[in-house]
């Protein structure tokens, strides 16, 4: 572990947080939710917020897939992403959906600033970012994608975009 350079959760718990929040917008899958709790560990994300259906740790599957960062990443629930995202703003983030419309910014072309203050939704595995949630956002952001499917798993397009933003304001 210490060649890794791994922290310990306490160590976790202390760390300075990007000033990032994640939004899980009725995401139905426990595997997804344990990925997106396990990459938000990875990059020192704020704070979580499980919305709607979205299921809750503890559970076993959310566990699998989290390998333990139920532990050390914070996580609220609200029962209406709407909730979520008034909260957010009166913080003062900068709400930005991950979807495809037709006002979206492509990724390779988001450089948010490095003191912005960041909450990024996820959708449903189905539907997407719902409506109401879409209507609160200050912008939308697209990964451009050039095969048949045009979409990607919920967790994966997550672990993408983090990674932008972190690698934009970080470094």
């Amino acid at each position: 572990m210490q060649q890794l350079h791994r922290i310990s959760v306490e160590e976790f718990k202390r760390s300075e947080k990007l000033n990032i929040r994640v939004v899980l917008d009725n995401v139905r899958s426990m595997n997804n939710v344990g990925s997106v709790f396990r990459t938000s560990d990875a990059f020192l994300i704020d704070r979580l917020y499980l919305c709607g259906i979205t299921p809750r740790p503890p559970h076993r599957e959310i566990q699998k897939t989290a390998l333990g960062a139920t532990e050390s990443v914070d996580w609220t629930y609200f029962p209406q992403t709407v909730q979520a995202l008034e909260e957010l703003r009166k913080e003062d983030y900068t709400i930005y959906a991950v979807e495809q419309t037709t006002d979206s910014i492509m990724l390779n072309e988001f450089k948010p600033a490095k003191e912005e203050k960041i909450a990024v939704i996820m959708g449903n595995e189905v539907e997407g970012v719902s409506q109401s949630a879409l209507e609160l956002c200050d912008k939308v952001v697209e990964i451009p994608q050039f095969g048949t499917k045009h979409s990607l798993n919920v967790s994966t397009s997550c672990a993408i975009v983090l990674w932008q933003i972190v690698s934009s304001v970080k470094y």
